[in-house]
């Protein structure tokens, strides 16, 4: 079984490229956290290269920058090249299957959240706020919860 799950964010902006047939994929790489802490009491990190491709390849291009959070699953690739020196290199890929963004929207550099302006403030107009919230959800009010 080859799968594997990563939650970390971009160490730099994705790149979105196209091959010859005009399938489109995206290039990335994510830092990790480990788990625990080194000698020094410092965290350390892990850096993974992450292939993604078509439809989640042109979201990910369009919606991710450097120091987004995503989560992602997927499946290790090696593979080696003969670099111009004449040394074999090795490489390993994550080809990612699924990516979740866990960064909030951004507009401006500006965290945007549901029910909120561009600026994080709640939103001047209760429309603005109703807007937000699926057709088949009423308002209840707080003497309607069972806590």
């Amino acid at each position: 079984m080859n799968k594997v799950i990563l939650i970390g964010n971009l160490t730099k902006d994705p790149e979105l490229l196209e091959t010859l047939n005009g399938v489109a994929v995206c290039k990335m790489s994510i830092a990790v956290n480990r788990d625990y802490e080194n000698a020094d009491g410092q965290r350390e990190c892990d850096f993974f290269n992450v292939t993604v491709w078509r439809g989640r390849a042109e979201n990910c291009g369009k919606y991710l920058v450097k120091g987004s959070k995503i989560a992602i699953i997927g499946t290790l690739n090696n593979r080696s090249y003969e670099d111009k020196g004449g040394i074999m290199r090795y490489v390993t890929d994550v080809v990612a299957s699924e990516v979740e963004f866990l960064t909030s929207k951004r507009v401006n550099d500006v965290d945007v959240l549901p029910g909120s302006d561009r600026y994080g403030k709640p939103a001047s107009n209760s429309s603005e706020v109703e807007s937000d919230v699926p057709a088949q959800m009423e308002s209840i009010s707080d003497k309607q919860l069972p806590f």
